[in-house]
């Protein structure tokens, strides 16, 4: 199984629209993504980090699963197209991964 990982770094006074991203950007991404072979989202609000009171290193983060690499690559306009919204909810640049799920 492939996961596109989209993390937002947490940055001092970065904007970050939480009512915009769930509820517009996800909502349009989902129903772009899962004819196309999404299998599954997931979406992190961070709430701390390993250290007592310090900040999340992260702000969000967004979780996508595919069955297949080919499957995932199908959807790369869709990711092309959703990435022009960004502005629309923040202003922190994404830190992106894809990875393959070896265990779970």
């Amino acid at each position: 199984m492939i996961r596109v990982s989209v993390h937002y770094p947490n940055e001092p006074d970065k904007k970050y629209d939480w009512d915009y991203y769930l509820n517009k950007h996800m909502v349009w991404a989902i129903e772009k993504l899962e004819p196309l072979s999404l299998v599954k989202t997931e979406i992190d609000k961070s709430v701390g980090s390993n250290e007592p009171g310090a900040p999340p290193p992260f702000l969000a983060a967004a979780y996508m699963y595919f069955n297949t690499m080919e499957d995932f690559q199908k959807c790369i306009p869709v990711f092309e197209e959703s990435a022009l919204d960004i502005p629309n909810y923040t202003d922190i640049e994404p830190v992106i991964q894809i990875s393959e799920i070896i265990q779970s």
